[in-house]
């Protein structure tokens, strides 16, 4: 949901509250720890989809030709008690679930208005509830509610966020009597000797990210004269237990950044060897910083630029932007325009090169959202030269500067340009194929409702990507005819923020609409 949607919309409140309540009735809801009676699913072994798009560098490219949309095959609550705002808005970011290679399911659930949470491990195969395990979790201050956000690593250890800055961890996550233990990155003495000064002083604000090797990457946010001493930044854990933080401050060499970006996962480069990670000041002014992944020492830094005024890109709190590395080691960024709906409020698509010292190509929308990688012999019709392309959200929001209703989503070559239709004088990425929604957006005649993606998931297999939207439905994008062929209807609609897709390893997709996580598939 963009910016401008904090005014009314025509949604029917009751009824979209009393639908969400229906489904949250039928999935349950309950805090049940373990069932062992339910028998595990079909055996699966494939590749796992580890955490906020798919994997290290955000790709979202699945590994496993995606079922047909055919049928919602079962689905489960992913808040128990959705907050409405007055208008029937969801302004609440939800974690994007995790798939294990064995196909268990794990969903962050908010168990509480007060933003209390739990995770839940559901069978792939039919959602039976195999284990769940409450969370201390406390978030910071904020807006729009962040996501709370679990991760696998590679060898399917399973990460929780808990209070004061913790992590709950469990060392097979298949398995309900595995036993769920806690780490503390700047110690577990100093933790458990001080906890409540911790919990009221120490959060975790981003997603976590694992490399292969199972080091994992989040940033913090510290309240000044914490016990520990702690400076808002990011921290790393080996996968040996060894564990290392560094300041944004500091790293950004910038004595008003003071935050590693609200809800930005950090990104890895495909060696592993660098770290990418978004900080702001107070007014969301900010840089982009490449890490070193073993030390967290600073290797290069920029300021994020608005493309159209040349002054500086707002990095918003109440958006997930995360960034995503191509094949090559470039760098994707979405951020906000420098005065908001001077591009309509879809910002930009930032783009760097690996060390960030070349500023490349934007793209024309970057507005809460993640890019996911395309690898180009997916769109038969193209004939250029990338080896990969880039798919985004592509909303063009009424009511924000031009913006008509014409609501899309966008393939782009990374490497080919075209004039901006909004900024004069702009080139930016070349639109290689565009399609637009199917449901008429009602006060806007030609218009349509938006789609709602923060990352969408592609299937190479398929030639296919799949992408949900406000009207409730999830879609099939077919690239060899550029046409929303299957499709399957969630809920009848709902404005929120903007969610993310997974693929489990039997090509079930999921999708979130209404505070509920839909399993879609034949």
């Amino acid at each position: 949901m963009h910016l401008i949607e904090m005014t009314a919309r025509t949604h029917r409140v009751t009824l979209l509250a009393l639908a969400a309540g229906v489904a949250i009735a039928a999935c349950g809801g309950k805090s049940e720890k373990t069932d062992p009676t339910v028998p595990p699913g079909p055996s699966i072994l494939g590749v796992a989809w580890l955490g906020f798009g798919g994997d290290a560098q955000h790709s979202a490219i699945t590994q496993v030709a995606t079922q047909p949309l055919a049928r919602i095959r079962w689905k489960t609550a992913v808040d128990t008690a959705p907050q409405y705002n007055d208008h029937g808005y969801l302004f609440v970011h939800y974690g994007s679930p995790v798939i294990t290679a064995a196909n268990t399911v794990i969903v962050p659930v908010k168990r509480a208005a007060q933003e209390l949470y739990r995770v839940e491990a559901r069978s792939g195969t039919d959602g039976a509830l195999l284990w769940s395990v409450d969370s201390d979790y406390a978030m910071p201050a904020h807006n729009w509610t962040p996501s709370y956000n679990v991760t696998l690593t590679t060898g399917n250890r399973l990460y929780m966020p808990g209070s004061g800055g913790k992590l709950f961890y469990r060392d097979n996550a298949d398995l309900a009597t595995s036993p769920t233990k806690s780490i503390v990155f700047y110690g577990d003495d100093a933790y458990n000797g001080n906890k409540a000064a911790f919990d009221a002083s120490i959060y975790i604000n981003t997603p976590i990210t694992a490399d292969s090797d199972g080091n994992i990457y989040f940033g913090f946010i510290a309240k000044p004269g914490n016990p520990a001493g702690l400076a808002s930044g990011i921290a790393r854990i080996g996968a040996d237990g060894k564990a290392s933080w560094a300041g944004a401050t500091a790293m950004s060499a910038d004595p008003v950044i003071d935050h590693v970006a609200m809800n930005s996962a950090p990104a890895l480069s495909p060696d592993k060897k660098t770290l990418y990670i978004a900080v702001s000041d107070p007014t969301l002014e900010g840089y982009l910083l490449a890490l070193d992944a073993a030390t967290l020492a600073v290797k290069s830094r920029v300021l994020v630029i608005d493309p159209g005024t040349g002054k500086h890109a707002h990095i918003s709190d109440d958006g997930t932007a995360s960034p995503t590395v191509g094949p090559d080691g470039d760098v994707y960024f979405g951020v906000l325009e420098s005065t908001y709906a001077t591009h309509n409020a879809r910002g930009w698509l930032l783009h760097f090169n690996a060390d960030l010292s070349q500023t490349k190509l934007p793209g024309s929308f970057g507005w809460d959202d993640t890019p996911s990688i395309v690898p180009a012999s997916m769109v038969p019709s193209y004939k250029g030269s990338s080896q990969y392309l880039l798919t985004i959200k592509y909303n063009n929001y009424a009511r924000a500067g031009s913006g008509d209703s014409r609501n899309k989503v966008a393939v782009l070559d990374p490497n080919d340009a075209q004039a901006d239709f909004i900024t004069a004088g702009v080139q930016v990425m070349k639109e290689v194929m565009t399609v637009m929604g199917l449901t008429p957006d009602p006060r806007y005649p030609g218009g349509v409702l938006e789609w709602c993606i923060n990352t969408a998931a592609v299937d190479p297999f398929t030639k296919s990507i799949m992408v949900n939207s406000e009207d409730g439905w999830l879609y099939r994008w077919d690239l060899t005819t550029n046409t929303l062929t299957d499709r399957v209807q969630l809920t009848s609609g709902l404005g929120e923020s903007y969610t993310p897709t997974a693929v489990g390893p039997d090509g079930t997709v999921y999708a979130i609409n209404n505070a509920v996580l839909f399993a879609v598939g034949k």
